[in-house]
């Protein structure tokens, strides 16, 4: 149930509008003025706003001025019985939702003051999903290995060259891929991510370049493939080592030509992307078995990046720690958990196969099983890992 604030000097206006609200289903708080307005914001938690812009000792649009200072993603509806076109527009630049004449057509205020709630509510969630997003993402530790990645991405991002990330499963090549776009002049365009792994050989050349309709049995319609969908930004091809020859060779191709030729039909297509390739494979051996072509490998590797195992990164584990035992918990709507500098120490001596990924897991399990405070014990007990 959305909360209202409703701000005017007109005990009638107060007294039917926020009859009418309460009726919809809101909980309605009136203030007579704009200074018990602002009193009342700032003391209560509230979804829009409705406010007369003539009245005493504040009037409206200071009062609109005060809202979206104190909370931007508030809606405020300006209610005036001197309203005219250029007022509306100033209450709009202003930051104003909406601006509705008195007297107020009581369906159009229901109607907008809902469709503001909703986009209120939309804005928020948006805004807690990047966050969210945003620290999924996070590169978490301070020792020399991670520095080091760390310089290589701040020397490399800003410019086009094609970069390769070598490192174990689970060692955060993603995170390593999108910190470069992220810090490039890319940024606000796509970043395109294809597991080249989890994709049928027979299905990669259409997943990358596209098809047209009837290239095949079930091409139905056109598709756009992920070259295009990366225009001006990056596309990351992860777990490269796995992607079948014949496909290698038009990667080649767009990497040599910038263009491409969607499956089943003859136009070339400028594309304009940057390439950033991972994979967990040694790429000389598997260039000497003849599974991965020697001059796609040159292409992609004007930069080569190694991303550290856990193993030999070992002093951020209390950092890694911290920060998923903090995520699980946010997650999981439950109390932080503690850890003891033994239990530390104890995860230090684990050997990590599987890396951040394992890690993680960790985490998560000893949250769910350990006591208030994670202890060695715990750790002994429960983080159980392979090896």
């Amino acid at each position: 149930m959305a909360n209202i604030l409703l701000i005017d000097d007109e005990r009638g206006i107060r007294n039917t509008l926020g009859e009418i609200l309460t009726m919809e289903g809101y909980n309605v708080t009136v203030a007579e003025d704009g200074a018990k307005g602002i009193e009342a914001f700032t003391n209560g938690d509230f979804d829009a706003v409705l406010t007369d812009i003539k009245m005493p000792n504040m009037d409206g649009m200071e009062v609109l001025s005060k809202l979206t200072e104190m909370k931007p993603d508030c809606p405020v509806i300006m209610i005036s019985g001197h309203g005219d076109i250029d007022t509306a527009v100033e209450c709009i630049k202003k930051g104003a939702y909406d601006f509705i004449q008195k007297p107020p057509d009581l369906n159009r205020v229901t109607i907008t003051l809902k469709n503001a709630v909703e986009k209120g509510a939309l804005v928020v969630e948006t805004k807690t999903l990047k966050k969210k997003v945003a620290h999924t993402y996070d590169m978490v530790g301070d020792s020399a290995p991670m520095q080091r990645v760390r310089d290589m991405i701040a020397k490399v991002a800003a410019t086009d060259a094609r970069v390769l990330i070598l490192g174990a499963n689970g060692t955060g090549k993603e995170l390593v891929a999108r910190a470069l776009h992220e810090n490039s002049p890319r940024a606000k365009c796509p970043f395109v991510e294809v597991n080249c792994a989890a994709i049928p050989s027979e299905l990669i050349e259409s997943e990358l370049f596209g098809h047209e309709k009837g290239a095949f049995t079930s091409a139905v319609k056109q598709r756009i493939g992920r070259f295009e969908q990366a225009s001006g930004g990056t596309l990351f091809l992860d777990e490269i080592g796995d992607m079948s020859l014949p496909a290698q060779a038009k990667v080649l191709r767009a990497l040599q030509e910038k263009t491409i030729t969607r499956v089943g039909g003859e136009k070339e297509i400028k594309v304009d992307v940057r390439v950033v390739a991972a994979t967990n494979k040694n790429l000389a051996e598997e260039i000497k078995a003849g599974n991965f072509r020697e001059d796609l490998y040159h292409r992609l590797s004007v930069i080569i990046i190694n991303v550290p195992t856990l193993n030999e990164r070992a002093d951020d584990i209390p950092a890694l720690a911290s920060y998923f035992l903090s995520q699980v918990a946010q997650e999981m709507n439950v109390p932080e958990k503690k850890i003891s500098p033994e239990a530390i120490e104890a995860l230090k001596k684990i050997n990590w196969t599987g890396n951040i990924r394992e890690f993680r897991n960790v985490m998560e399990r000893l949250t769910i099983l350990a006591s208030a405070e994670i202890t060695a014990d715990d750790v002994s007990n429960y983080a159980r890992p392979i090896g």
